[in-house]
């Protein structure tokens, strides 16, 4: 009997300690799953975070979306109109595009202008500085377009371009992002020339060459203009003419698009290149003073939606 007592007790504590191994084996299995679950919480926390590297692209960017890259061509000093210009297109929602604003000027060459400047980066990283002597006719944009490739090459996505069009505009120009968008929706994404053209009667994209006030390429002729020797030969003369004449002697842009007219100069002083602000405006050139900002502005109805608030009166 005590024989068997014993065997029994024996059995027992068999039994005991495999319940015991299994309970510790299902802990050890529940810590991992914890572990490896808080693991890739603070991967996606360090991927989205704010003090992360800033993406040129958003992360929840389709890939069905028009990308658009707006370098705004200025000077070092014109710290105002760039603050402004921030609100005019920070305010502006946009459905099927991502679009960024980037301020584009030549090296620095002022003290003030280093720690300045350096501040805006560090704050709004929408300034892109080029190693060129500032120059307005002699090769600042060429300088701007082939710079792209190789500031935005994606090693890991080589076949994906960072953005679908690039803008060359100026810092006196108000693009109207969602009409813009609109009007490249059924446009080629490759070998594609767009703007207002210039001489200002003509409505021939072929004859001669869009207005600097804001002229799009797709980024096939980015690429283009970093690789051939055509711009290289020649760099001085109006920016948006020479523009032209490359894309003539290169024999790009088998698709042109004439944005007349939805893209013009302000309606005062009346010229051949002007027109009355109306509806479907893409851009509006020659905004020289704040009065023309403001009636502009005013006009199109930019702040209708401005949330009431006991904290303002307006």
């Amino acid at each position: 009997m005590k024989k068997a007592a014993k065997l029994g007790n024996g059995k027992k504590i068999i039994i005991i300690s495999f319940i015991f191994i299994a309970f510790l084996i299902a802990l050890a299995s529940i810590n991992e799953i914890q572990f490896n679950n808080l693991s890739n919480f603070k991967k996606c926390t360090a991927i989205h975070s704010p003090s992360s590297e800033t993406s040129l692209l958003p992360m929840k960017s389709s890939e069905n979306d028009i990308r658009i890259l707006i370098g705004i061509l200025t000077l070092a000093d014109n710290h105002q109109r760039r603050h402004f210009l921030r609100l005019i297109y920070g305010t502006q929602t946009v459905a099927g595009a991502k679009i960024d604003v980037k301020f584009v000027f030549c090296n620095l060459t002022k003290e003030d202008q280093r720690i300045l400047i350096a501040l805006e980066i560090m704050l709004y990283n929408d300034i892109i500085i080029l190693n060129c002597k500032e120059n307005m006719d002699k090769g600042k944009t060429y300088t701007y377009f082939s710079s792209l490739p190789d500031m935005l090459k994606d090693e890991s996505n080589p076949a994906n371009p960072p953005y679908h069009y690039v803008i060359k505009g100026d810092d006196d120009t108000y693009f109207r992002l969602p009409k813009l968008v609109e009007s490249l929706m059924p446009l080629p994404r490759e070998d594609l020339y767009y703007g207002y053209v210039v001489p200002c009667p003509s409505m021939d994209p072929f004859v001669h060459y869009m207005s600097g006030m804001g002229y799009l390429v797709s980024w096939d002729i980015v690429e283009w203009l970093k690789d051939s020797d055509i711009p290289k030969r020649h760099l001085v003369g109006p920016e948006d003419k020479v523009f032209g004449d490359w894309i003539r002697e290169g024999r790009r842009a088998k698709n042109r698009y004439n944005a007349k007219w939805s893209m013009y100069d302000y309606p005062e002083p009346a010229t051949r290149c002007t027109h009355e602000l109306w509806p479907d405006t893409v851009a509006v050139h020659r905004l020289k003073t704040q009065e023309k900002w403001v009636r502009t502005l005013e006009y199109f109805n930019v702040t209708q939606n401005l949330k009431p608030s006991k904290m303002y009166h307006i």
